[in-house]
Parts: C-alpha cells; sequence; structure tokens
C-alpha cells in the first residue's frame, strides 16, 4: 500500500512539474517575441531617424552650394 502511495505522490508531481514547464515555456516564448518586437520597432526608429538626418543634410548641402554657384555667376555677369 505505501509502495502505490509513493508511485501515486510522484506521478502527481511529475504532472504537476510537466504543467509548470508548458506554463514557462509558453512565458518563456511570449517574453522572446515581445522582446523581438521591441528591438524591430527600435530599429525602424533608429532607420528613420538616420534617414531624415540624411535628408536635412542634403537640402543643406543642396542650398549651401546653388548659393555659392549664383553669388559666383553675379559676380562674373557683374565683373
Amino acid at each position: 500500500m505505501r509502495m502505490r502511495q509513493s508511485l501515486t505522490q510522484y506521478e502527481a508531481a511529475f504532472k504537476e512539474e510537466a504543467q509548470e514547464s508548458v506554463v514557462r515555456r509558453e512565458r518563456l516564448r511570449r517574453q522572446a517575441v515581445q522582446r523581438a518586437r521591441v528591438r524591430r520597432v527600435e530599429r525602424v526608429e533608429k532607420a528613420g531617424t538616420v534617414r531624415f538626418t540624411m535628408l536635412v543634410l542634403a537640402i543643406l548641402a543642396t542650398a549651401v552650394i546653388v548659393t555659392i554657384v549664383m553669388f559666383e555667376t553675379l559676380a562674373m555677369i557683374a565683373g
């Protein structure tokens, strides 16, 4: 009788541990998905910031070049 009770206890403990393992795996999977989502959002934001900075620099460089060329042309015409 004692052996049967002990075996029943082992089986119950095994089932409980298996259920906890399933719950833990699911929780870890959800956390991994969440981390991946956060990393993707951060990557997109960083890429957007870099693109915007490059656009602003290109516009400023174009404005400077056009201004210099315009004044050089004006100086040649007036000179």
